[in-house]
């Protein structure tokens, strides 16, 4: 007898595979079994026998990574994030459109930095108690904060470049109410791919770790396939690429304007050296931030859709995406650096309580120089008027 490696459905077949010169009846036999062969190999395999091999997984290493740059995230994101938004808040008297757009950075910023004590949680116990519906939020927002923090950086960008290359055609369109119009776009196209991503992840038990759920790493290989797949494409070409292309063209554009001469002469040294310095600073956030999670998400989803075979394009993508995704979510501690050197209203705003500040103590002191002169004539006065009228008594 042969061994099959079909399984117990061919061993009818194997079993007729002798020397001997088949009868009638098993002749028959052998031809019903060979149509089930052929159906059973006409079925879609997702790849060959060697596709079905698992490989060992290298990312152990992610669980204490996570939960250290998470704890490190939160804290400094907190306190950054809680004093912009304090700023923009309660001390900025003059608010504009490029206020507008970091506010609502701020606000997505927040959001996912709350449910970093979850994560953290998570990480170090390798156990989700919290329920499915929040282990869904916490993704959904994570998605959010990411492709919204890039579109709202490339709203600052573009609003720059309009105020910089077209200062006066731009006026009608840099108000407060488009701002708040190109917000709630944003944050409607943000939330409409993020909340169906997210819910679609379910909580699972683990096998090997009685009394263990997993959250946040376990979308099967089936709705990676179905629906994730779009997903990716979706947010990689509305979430990434296109803010990218914006951001690129708007900081060459910008750049070329601030080379002629006119604009120099008329913005002088010190206006150009800070608006180069905010587009270095912008595009180093963009660029180091969010690149390389984008960039491994491809290749992340074409391994998960067996796009992509063999253990070592799995093995180098499972070891870079923990790293890419701890970089990604440092922007929450990056964006209050944009803060301050893309909004000249708050630098202005800084500088103008100092020298109010100042002046006031200056006219403070005059005054207090000019009363106590003011009294020492008139003590003179007094003092002359009187000694004029012992002079004529006598």
């Amino acid at each position: 007898m042969v061994n099959s490696p079909f399984g117990t459905g061919s061993s009818l077949y194997s079993h007729y595979i002798t020397d001997a010169p088949p009868s009638r009846g098993s002749l028959a036999l052998i031809m019903f079994n060979t149509t089930l062969l052929a159906d059973n190999l006409s079925q879609p395999w997702p790849g060959n026998v060697s596709d079905h091999i698992s490989c060992n997984k290298s990312d152990g290493f992610k669980y204490p990574l996570y939960s250290t740059v998470f704890s490190i995230v939160f804290i400094i994101g907190l306190v950054t994030n809680v004093v912009a938004i304090y700023i923009f808040t309660c001390s900025l008297k003059l608010r504009n459109e490029t206020t507008t757009y970091m506010m609502n950075l701020v606000a997505s910023d927040l959001l996912f930095v709350f449910t970093l004590p979850l994560r953290v949680f998570y990480y170090m116990n390798q156990n989700w108690p919290f329920g499915g519906t929040l282990c869904q939020v916490s993704v959904s927002l994570f998605y959010t904060n990411m492709y919204g923090s890039m579109l709202f950086l490339t709203c600052i960008s573009v609003d720059r470049f309009l105020a910089i290359v077209h200062p006066f055609r731009s006026r009608m369109l840099r108000t407060k109410r488009n701002a708040k119009i190109v917000c709630t776009a944003v944050w409607v196209l943000v939330l409409s791919a993020s909340l169906p991503t997210g819910f679609l992840l379910q909580t699972t038990t683990s096998d090997k770790k009685a009394n263990a759920t997993f959250c946040f790493e376990n979308f099967s290989s089936k709705q990676w396939k179905s629906h994730l797949s779009k997903v990716v494409i979706f947010i990689e070409t509305v979430g990434f690429l296109i803010p990218l292309l914006l951001n690129l063209c708007c900081s060459i554009m910008v750049l070329q304007t601030l080379r002629r001469p006119q604009t120099i002469s008329r913005g002088g040294k010190l206006n150009k050296t800070k608006i180069l310095r905010m587009i270095v600073v912008h595009l180093f956030i963009f660029c180091f931030c969010f690149i390389p999670y984008n960039v491994n998400l491809v290749f992340y989803a074409l391994v998960r859709t067996k796009t992509l075979k063999g253990c070592f394009a799995e093995s180098v993508v499972r070891t870079i995406y923990p790293i890419a995704l701890c970089i990604a979510v440092s922007n929450c501690c990056f964006d209050p650096i944009v803060y301050y050197f893309t909004s000249e209203t708050i630098q202005n705003s800084i500088k103008r309580k100092s020298q109010t500040s100042h002046q006031y103590d200056v006219k403070f002191s005059e005054a207090l120089q000019s009363e106590t002169s003011s009294n020492l004539q008139c003590s003179l006065r007094s003092l002359k008027a009187k000694v004029f009228h012992r002079e004529s008594s006598v």
